[in-house]
């Protein structure tokens, strides 16, 4: 288990501030209201440290017909749906819905080469909203893998408010690397080919990296 070098600044952020409110306790308060605010302070810090943990984990699986999760969180929607930025088909949608006290890295969910990396601006509406797909802040990454194509979103939601992502077009991809964070919260849309054995139901809960999601119909799509 390591510290996510996204947090770094939030980190020192917290630990100037609360070192600030306790110095100003200790000087100004009674000895009950210092101890608050240390007991303040190491709540916050706590949740910082938990929120930004990046766990060390084994890739769940190297098989090029398989399909990690790319994050942690429950799975809330399983669809299929006319996928209208990349594919322009229909494809089978799965959503993963990531809460605070989740691990918010993302993991790439198959090897290949990245055919598209971008970032869209918009709104902050709740993750489960269903514009929230198309209308929040948002990434689309699609993947060629050697047995089929998976496009992904990070999908910003009302809390998040910064989404990093590290792919670029043209790289390729190892399953299982780290492509990605987000801060505070949000969701993650995967769209698999039509004919994808879905590995998962709806309200499980799955680990990036490790839980496989669905499995490649059997002809490349």
């Amino acid at each position: 288990m390591t510290f996510h070098r996204e947090g770094v600044a939030t980190l020192v952020l917290v630990l100037a501030v609360g070192a600030g409110l306790v110095a100003a306790a200790n000087a100004w308060f009674p000895d009950w209201a210092f101890y608050l605010v240390c007991a303040g302070v190491a709540v916050v810090l706590a949740l910082v440290v938990n929120f930004f943990r990046m766990p060390s984990r084994q890739v769940g699986t190297l098989d090029p017909q398989e399909i990690l999760a790319p994050s942690d969180g429950k799975v809330v929607v399983i669809e299929k749906v006319h996928e209208s930025e990349w594919f322009k088909d229909e494809r089978i949608q799965v959503s993963i819905f990531m809460s605070p006290l989740n691990v918010h890295a993302q993991w790439a969910p198959i090897a290949g080469a990245v055919k598209a990396a971008r970032y869209h601006p918009g709104k902050y509406l709740v993750a489960w909203h269903p514009k929230s797909s198309t209308e929040n802040e948002r990434t689309t990454h699609v993947i060629e893998g050697e047995k089929g194509t998976v496009l992904f979103r990070q999908i910003a939601g009302a809390v998040a408010r910064r989404i990093c992502h590290y792919m670029q077009e043209g790289q390729v991809l190892v399953q299982g690397d780290e492509v990605g964070f987000i801060k505070f919260g949000s969701r993650i849309d995967v769209f698999l080919p039509i004919g994808s054995e879905i590995c998962v139901d709806l309200e499980d809960a799955v680990t990036g990296r490790e839980t496989v999601l669905a499995r490649f119909p059997n002809a490349s799509a």
